[in-house]
């Protein structure tokens, strides 16, 4: 993946504030990811009719920092449920299929938030809550967390398309490259998702910069 590490006007200003972040200000913001990525997930089960209120329980009692790990609660259920087709799913990265769906979806769903974190004049190698000497990519991967369900959503439609016969071919890999332009709700508006990336990077950047609180995230709907 190539980046443009050249192409915000203040990139070392930028930088700085992102470097000097305070750790209390960076378990605020992966509560709100947190949060928000349950809520997502959440509405996603909802949409193809299973029940979910546990996770806006869940999503209501994440601290600081997610200190009780309610994203892998979360997660556990989400996943037993999100595929009815094959009721002992787990999400590995090497795993059964749709895993292979998943997986290459969340790759090009990375790729655009690493791209928009640069041109938001951050760098995303330094995360928020991910930590990985060997990862170049932890901001992206924190960043993403909340848009992973719109992925999910475009992994079911295949499944329900295609039953258990899910080896990835063109026309499903065409769907799965379709997602950086379907449309997602973000600030009560709609937006390709990838136009929603650029807000959610642009607000990071002015949280980092202390000039607002709260990421720009989408609402799935």
């Amino acid at each position: 993946m190539l980046l443009n590490l050249d192409g915000h006007t203040l990139q070392s200003q930028k930088f700085q504030a992102q470097l000097e972040a305070s750790v209390p200000l960076k378990k605020q913001l992966w509560q709100q990811t947190v949060i928000t990525k349950i809520n997502n997930q959440a509405a996603m089960l909802e949409s193809i009719r299973m029940p979910a209120k546990n996770m806006y329980s869940l999503a209501a009692e994440v601290k600081s920092g997610d200190s009780e790990n309610h994203e892998a609660v979360a997660a556990v259920y989400y996943w037993k449920n999100i595929f009815p087709l094959f009721p002992d799913f787990k999400r590995e990265r090497f795993g059964e299929v749709p895993n292979n769906l998943l997986n290459y979806g969340y790759a090009i769903l990375r790729a655009v938030v690493a791209r928009s974190i640069v041109a938001s004049g951050m760098l995303p190698t330094l995360g928020i809550f991910h930590r990985n000497q060997y990862n170049a990519y932890c901001l992206a991967d924190d960043i993403m967390e909340p848009y992973r369900p719109f992925v999910d959503k475009v992994v079911v439609n295949i499944v329900n398309l295609n039953g258990k016969f899910l080896e990835l071919t063109p026309s499903m890999k065409k769907d799965l490259l379709n997602i950086p332009a379907m449309d997602v709700m973000i600030n009560e508006e709609k937006s390709p998702l990838m136009v929603a990336v650029q807000k959610t990077t642009a607000s990071l950047s002015k949280c980092f910069e202390g000039k607002q609180r709260r990421i720009l995230y989408p609402e799935f709907i």
